[in-house]
């Protein structure tokens, strides 16, 4: 499968990073483990935001809900607090218990006061429900399936239907797992904001390429009631305020492929910054913040945009065929863009 812009499709302005990934921001690492068989298509992806003890050292975030239809676990406290203490997990709906009981593990085996001589961790964990095509009642993620796609975690990201993007359908046609980014000069050098989305959601019928193509799926007019996760990485100064800005950006990309946010849609960003680092045990008053001007963050809404929308068209594009539950199935996007004529 080639992804959107083998295809011959550029979307944005501003240029992508290196490997046009979120691992393009430094430090940042992505593993998936797959699951299928007996009507089973799911998975778990993680996403290291930087190495090391993420407890004893957090990293400044924010998280912004643009429509609430979802069971994620650990955001109130990231956007109470503004500050991100484990990796990203995603899944299927019903494996959110289970992949925070891994991150707590994990957690304590790092730092094994938590809970008892300091404050308790918060698992931080996504979901999309790929019932359509998968057995969600099986319950089939296990806390050794999270452990495994942190352990693997590496800088290449595999995208389609891979780890919890596995049975996620988008506007009709099978979706998964997407990633894109953009590079953003500043007099202070050069900076790099990634985004990785699980992407089930937008009505089928709706999707607009950004050459203004309308892909007919085979059941246009179903209801909205899927869900996308965006996960939004950047090296640039930002504090969490900022940071909140910058998520709410990456639903004007998710508007510009034709969703509007349905009843039934959970569509909710996280973000973090690898600058700002916070301490869970600092040693002074009062810590040094760098922050990047107002009147200079412009760049990074439009690179959350542009990165948001090519994710998910990456994840079109790269997603392969399943068989779910029953026989269900959905068409490839990748298919209808190859029949077209050429000139």
């Amino acid at each position: 499968m080639a992804r959107l812009r083998e295809l011959g499709i550029k979307p944005g302005a501003l240029p992508p990073g290196v490997a046009n990934c979120i691992t393009d921001v430094e430090g940042v690492r992505v593993g998936h483990v797959t699951l299928t068989g007996g009507g089973i298509n799911t998975g778990v992806t993680a996403i290291i935001p930087q190495p090391g003890n993420l407890f004893e050292t957090k990293l400044t975030a924010a998280v912004e809900v643009i429509n609430g239809f979802g069971k994620s676990a650990g955001l109130v406290q990231l956007a109470e607090l503004g500050t991100l203490e484990t990796p990203i997990l995603l899944t299927n709906t019903f494996g959110v218990g289970t992949c925070s009981n891994a991150l707590i593990r994990r957690a304590i085996a790092q730092s094994p006061d938590i809970g008892r001589g300091t404050s308790t961790v918060n698992p931080v964990v996504c979901e999309c429900n790929d019932g359509v095509l998968s057995d969600i009642q099986a319950m089939a993620v296990s806390e050794a399936d999270a452990l495994q796609a942190i352990e693997q975690a590496g800088t290449e990201v595999v995208e389609g239907s891979v780890g919890a993007g596995t049975g996620m359908v988008a506007f009709g046609f099978k979706a998964g797992i997407g990633t894109a980014s953009r590079r953003i000069d500043l007099e202070t050098g050069q900076h790099v904001l990634g985004v990785l989305v699980l992407a089930n959601f937008g009505r089928a019928g709706d999707l607009v390429l950004p050459d203004g193509r309308r892909p007919e799926p085979q059941r246009a007019g179903e209801a909205e009631k899927g869900s996308v996760i965006v996960i939004l990485a950047t090296d640039l100064p930002l504090d969490q305020r900022q940071l909140a800005r910058v998520c709410r950006r990456a639903g004007a990309g998710l508007a510009r492929l034709g969703a509007f946010y349905g009843n039934g849609s959970g569509d909710i960003v996280v973000g973090f910054t690898t600058r700002n680092r916070v301490s869970h045990r600092p040693e002074v008053d009062v810590t040094a913040l760098e922050r990047l001007a107002d009147t200079r963050i412009d760049v990074a809404f439009q690179a959350a945009c542009e990165a948001t929308e090519e994710a998910v068209l990456n994840a079109l594009c790269q997603a392969t065929a399943v068989e779910g539950r029953d026989g269900a199935a959905r068409p490839l996007l990748s298919d209808w863009m190859r029949s077209l004529p050429t000139e």
